[in-house]
């Protein structure tokens, strides 16, 4: 049986993609290629150029490669662009994600995995923030994202899916291997940005606040390695096949830095300093998003191997330094 990875050229997606194919997974991938790239995957694994919701392509996709199961990816994820264009976030993220479950249900697909994120829990009354804290998202990506939760459980009691929901904390790095990393053109992603200042492909970068209610003022956020949260998903896969109970994860690493600290170490890593604006807070970003983790470690067969944020900014800025040229062929 094949496992459908949707979204699956683009960052968290290819790093998945590899992690399976490293595993001897069948792999199937679905991408619309906006945001992602052919290049970032193994060359021997097929992929459909299509949009998720296109029912008939999916419903194809899941006949022809026997899918079974589907790790859920593609989506938009800028939170200020949700606030600017929330129509078009409800229907990239909401809407398609309904017309691919009802697709998966329509194939026989027994495990689906989606990628969900810290956005929902909005400003948390208390941090670190368990799964089972309260949902108020404060932008438009992050409502777009519950829906869709909330579609999920409700398909799955009326059709008996299997499911795992996984809220991502900041998502960083690259693949310590060098196959794939963040290849997006003006990508927001802070660690992303600092690379891109560092390696000369942006003239300066922004802090948006100095005035949050944290240690130094600027936003405080869990950053956890795009091949931890790669393994979380496989683990989770695991998890289902092995029978376990629909549930949510919290994926970050229980601990948080400041802007102002992950500037820091990006200094520190490249051994050079380099320009930032210090401007107002951006619409949408709560002041500290931690991760309890408790819930995913008990659970799963999973423990970070690159809990380490001087690692992460290694990695990222290592696959930064491979990128120039490669973002021109989707």
């Amino acid at each position: 049986m094949t496992i459908l990875v949707t979204g699956g050229a683009g960052y968290i997606g290819s790093h998945m993609v590899h992690a399976l194919h490293d595993a001897g997974e069948a792999v199937v991938v679905l991408d619309n290629l906006s945001t992602g790239f052919r290049f970032l995957l193994p060359g021997s694994v097929p992929m459909v150029v299509g949009h998720t919701g296109d029912q008939e392509l999916a419903a194809k996709i899941i006949a022809d490669h026997r899918v079974d199961s589907i790790i859920h990816f593609a989506a938009s994820i800028v939170v200020p662009e949700s606030v600017a264009d929330p129509l078009g976030y409800y229907r990239n993220n909401t809407i398609n994600t309904a017309l691919l479950l009802q697709a998966a249900v329509a194939g026989g697909v027994k495990n689906f995995i989606f990628s969900s994120t810290a956005a929902v829990y909005g400003n948390p009354e208390s941090v670190p923030v368990s799964e089972n804290a309260a949902t108020k998202p404060i932008s438009p990506y992050g409502t777009s994202k519950l829906m869709s939760e909330i579609i999920l459980h409700d398909t799955a009691k009326a059709r008996g899916l299997k499911f795992v929901i996984l809220r991502y904390f900041n998502v960083a790095g690259a693949d310590p291997r060098g196959r794939t990393g963040q290849s997006t053109p003006q990508a927001t992603h802070l660690i992303k940005v600092a690379a891109e200042v560092v390696t000369g492909k942006r003239e300066k970068m922004s802090v948006f606040g100095t005035d949050y209610p944290t240690p130094d003022g600027t936003c405080v956020r869990d950053y956890i390695h795009v091949a931890d949260l790669a393994r979380a998903h496989s683990a989770a896969l695991a998890y289902l096949r092995r029978g376990g109970d629909n549930t949510t994860f919290n994926c970050g690493y229980g601990h948080g830095y400041s802007v102002m600290e992950v500037l820091d170490a990006t200094r520190r890593v490249a051994g050079r300093d380099f320009p930032v604006d210090y401007v107002g807070r951006r619409a949408g970003d709560p002041a500290a998003l931690v991760a309890d983790v408790s819930r995913i470690q008990s659970t799963l067969d999973w423990r970070p191997i690159y809990d380490n944020l001087d690692t992460i900014v290694t990695h990222a800025l290592a696959w930064e330094r491979r990128l120039p040229g490669k973002t021109v062929a989707r």
